[in-house]
């Protein structure tokens, strides 16, 4: 009885284990937003790890975790490591490159809880006044990976984390571009009035001009 029971789990084992090698390899989720604010707030969100707090979803998971920045303060070569807890884990970001208002392309390193490697890729593109931003990310599944496909949607799962992080982005894009909005506003109306220019014949001053002897 026992060695029948041990071949259909055996049998089971061999079948799930084949199921799970048949999901597809890639893993690739798109999300995309378009933002009432310029290219250039909107890329400095993205380009500057500092600036990331602001907006993604994933940074208040841990209040504890802790965040390291090294290399370039931004853009190419910039990198920010962090360790957290079960949800957040532990990771690596480094910007492999960086086109102003363009697009930022990024190496995702996930250490813990499981090993994963993929690129996420940001662009920015014009939309009337506002900025569409499309967020991407591609990579390949592991084993593990896979067999979580067997169970859930991964799609949807890093989506939704997706369009969250995206609608926090344009929170903080769009209260930016309207406070400098404001304040430009401000400066000019309290600049002194330019002072309008001489009529001709009529110096600087205001003072008649005397007649030519």
């Amino acid at each position: 009885m026992l060695k029948k029971i041990l071949i259909v789990v055996a049998v089971a084992i061999i079948g799930l284990v084949g199921l799970i090698s048949t999901q597809p390899d890639a893993l690739i989720v798109q999300r995309s937003a378009t933002i009432q604010a310029p290219a250039d707030i909107v890329f400095a969100k993205v380009n500057d790890f500092h600036k990331w707090s602001e907006w993604s979803p994933w940074e208040k998971l841990d209040p504890n975790m802790k965040r390291t920045f090294t290399g370039a303060n931004a853009g190419l070569d910039a990198m920010y490591e962090w360790t957290g807890n079960d949800e957040v884990g532990k990771g690596r970001m480094t910007i492999q490159e960086s086109k102003p208002n363009e697009l930022v392309r990024i190496r995702l390193e996930f250490f813990e809880p499981w090993p994963q490697t993929s690129t996420t890729l940001f662009t920015f593109a014009p939309a009337g006044e506002g900025t569409t931003v499309t967020w991407k990310m591609e990579g390949k599944h592991n084993f593990v990976s896979k067999a979580m496909c067997l169970v859930m949607d991964m799609d949807k799962l890093i989506g939704k984390d997706f369009e969250a992080g995206l609608a926090s982005m344009k929170n903080a894009a769009e209260a930016e571009a309207k406070a400098l909005a404001e304040k430009a506003a401000a400066d000019a109306a309290a600049a002194p009035p330019a002072a309008a220019a001489p009529a001709e014949g009529q110096p600087a001053n205001g003072t008649a001009a005397a007649p030519a002897p």
